[in-house]
């Protein structure tokens, strides 16, 4: 058994959930909607204010979904609740960010700025101009914006310079040395 699988979910104050017979979840909370199709073999049912994940056999497929639609459903009742956070860091010389609206425009060191603009349900805040967090309801997506905004610039071994996650760890390389 699923280990993940078998715990319920409590489901705060505040959210509704429902279920349709063909597996679609809806969630609803204080910070809004999330729906999503899981697989048709897991069942997925609302038992005393916890939801509870069950899956028919011991089918390889089947062991392999049980703890995954669990976790999914568990993502949607904390995006709605709670929400998700990412936090990236810009380090090196001209490296900044600014807002325009919902666009959040990047001084990387090209020639020109990079633009990118927030997709439905996420926002983005600036604390300072070499900080950027990511807020939404959906873990995928705010994670996915994460990853393409740090796509752009990726921490080089070397100065260290780039767009990393907060709390990532660049490991560092000596670079030349002179001749003797």
């Amino acid at each position: 058994m699923s280990r993940i699988g078998r715990m319920p979910i409590a489901i705060p104050a505040g959210v509704s959930f429902d279920v349709t017979p063909d597996n679609v979840v809806t969630v609803k909370g204080p910070k809004g909607e999330l729906v999503k199709a899981m697989h048709k073999n897991i069942t997925i049912k609302l038992e005393d204010g916890n939801v509870l994940v069950t899956r028919p056999n011991d089918d390889k497929q089947n062991r392999a979904l049980h703890g995954l639609v669990r976790a999914l459903v568990n993502n949607m009742v904390v995006g709605v609740s709670t929400g998700f956070t990412k936090t990236l860091e810009l380090v090196g010389v001209g490296y900044r960010a600014t807002l325009q609206g919902k666009k959040l425009v990047l001084a990387l060191g090209y020639s020109h700025p990079v633009e990118i603009e927030a997709a439905e349900g996420i926002t983005f805040e600036l604390p300072t101009q070499t900080k950027i967090i990511i807020r939404g309801t959906d873990k995928e997506l705010v994670g996915d914006t994460a990853a393409d905004i740090r796509k752009w610039r990726k921490p080089e071994p070397y100065k260290g310079k780039g767009i990393k996650f907060e709390g990532e760890v660049v490991r560092r390389k000596v670079g030349k040395t002179g001749k003797k």
